[in-house]
């Protein structure tokens, strides 16, 4: 998931993929806690993932507003 796919994506699109984000993160989470995770790595990336995904929404709202 790269910034530049996400900056090209709606407010809608992007509220979609955090809570997809977020269910996978808690899917992870449940399965590490369980042991059933065999690539620990894959919290790290959707940890990422989630912040891209913040960030490029914390950008647009920003973008929209004047800075004073």
């Amino acid at each position: 998931m790269n910034a530049s796919e996400l900056r090209g994506k709606s407010d809608a699109e992007l509220a979609a993929a955090l809570e997809e984000l977020l269910r996978e993160q808690f899917n992870l989470r449940m399965q590490n806690a369980s042991g059933q995770l065999g690539d620990n790595s894959q919290i790290g990336k959707v940890r990422k993932n989630i912040a891209k995904v913040k960030t490029v929404m914390n950008e647009k709202s920003r973008s929209g507003k004047g800075h004073t």
